[in-house]
Formats: C-alpha cells, structure tokens, sequence
C-alpha cells in the first residue's frame, strides 16, 4: 500500500496573521504576571528596536526573545501551560487564521494527505492550534519543558525555525516531504526539501527567491505557479 502524500505547512505567517509572543504577553498581563512581563518587555525593548532598524540580525534576535519570553514561565504548573496554550491558539493565532490557506490543507486532509505543522512556536501552543485545524495533525515546536509538572527558569528549548526546522522534519519523516508551505526566507530551507514547495504571503526575500526557482507563489489573488 503506499504511503501518503506529506504536507508540511510552517504557521505563523503562513497559516496565520497572529503571532505567539504577543498571544502570550496578553495572556501574562491577563493572568497574574504583569510585572513580569513588564521586566521582560522593557530589558529587551532596546534589541527589539535595533532589530527592528535591521542593526542587528531580526530573526536571531526574535529566536532569542521566543528563548527568553518563556522564563517568564518560571514556576507555572502544566496545567496553567495548558490553559495558556489554549487561549494564545484561540485567541490570537486562531482568530487572526488564514481561512484561504487552511482550506487546501483540509482539501488535503479529506484526500488522506498526512499534514505535519512546523513552528517556532512553543509545542503546547501549537498542539492546541493543531486541533483546531483537523484530526491527526502532528506537531514540531519549540520544545517547552516543564520538569515535575512546574516550568524552570529557562524551560524553552531551541527555536523551531530555518535549518533546525527542516532538520526535525527530516528526522520525522525520513525524507523530504512532497509539499511544504513557509512565507519568510527562513523557511527556504523546509521548502527546498519538498517536491513543490509554496511561498504563502511571501516575504521580499523569499518571493525573490521563488520566483527564480519558478515556486508556486500564494498571494492575495489566490496560488499561483
């Protein structure tokens, strides 16, 4: 019997306009934690300005900031993981889904397609994003380890994104996957491994890059390629 096709989409971006570390801080401020999250947000406001300003790398600075955000944690118990991860996924990627991009990838799961969502997203966020989106929906995030049921100081481990990202999808699938959707150059190295790649929403560098390579390109008139 053979095997099925394998999709893999990245999320944030892609599957998404809603972005985890603004989920997160909302729910922080929302949830007993507000001068922590202040602490957090004022000691790295000034990267964040110079990342901005492309002064310094932005997507390293923003792995560094998803690293640190989530010593913020220190002392939650699973359980408030748990209900944390539920609401960043309802209320801030869910709500803000792209329903265009998610209806080729239910398409896909109605014709047994095997979906995989990698993200630089923490794991538990992106578990409860990915019941929303359909039944067997696997998962890569970024690891969020929580020893004895209560987070540490730095329980996050590392940033789910670029290489490291195409790297866990290799070790999951053994292969390749047969399509892979990203929208920031990033993910150019998930999608050089699939066999049709899609560039959703690009970003310049990436939409430069699939249209050298004659990628399908999806923009605000629908896919294209």
């Amino acid at each position: 019997m053979a095997e099925p096709e394998v999709w893999v989409y990245d999320v944030e971006g892609t599957l998404t306009t809603g972005e985890t570390w603004k989920g997160v801080g909302r729910w922080l401020v929302q949830n007993g934690r507000r001068s922590a999250y202040r602490r957090f947000f004022l000691a790295h406001l000034p990267g964040a300005l110079l990342a901005k300003a492309g002064l310094i790398d932005r997507r390293r600075y923003q792995n560094r900031w998803m690293q640190d955000l989530a010593g913020v944690f220190e002392g939650m118990t699973q359980d408030e993981v748990e209900r944390m991860a539920e609401w960043v996924a309802e209320e801030e990627l869910w709500a803000q889904r792209r329903e265009d991009v998610l209806a080729e990838l239910r398409a896909g799961i109605g014709a047994g397609v095997r979906v995989v969502l990698a993200s630089g997203t923490y794991a538990p966020v992106l578990e409860a994003f990915a019941r929303r989106v359909g039944e067997g929906v696997q998962t890569l995030g970024t690891p969020l380890v929580c020893l004895d049921g209560v987070c540490e100081a730095r329980p996050a481990g590392e940033v789910n994104v670029g290489r490291e990202k195409a790297r866990r999808v290799l070790e999951l699938l053994g292969r390749g996957p047969d399509r892979a959707y990203g929208d920031t150059i990033s993910d150019r190295y998930l999608l050089e491994l699939a066999r049709e790649p899609v560039a959703v929403y690009p970003d310049a560098a990436l939409a430069a890059l699939a249209r050298s390579r004659g990628w399908r390109v999806w923009s605000r008139a629908g896919p294209s390629g």
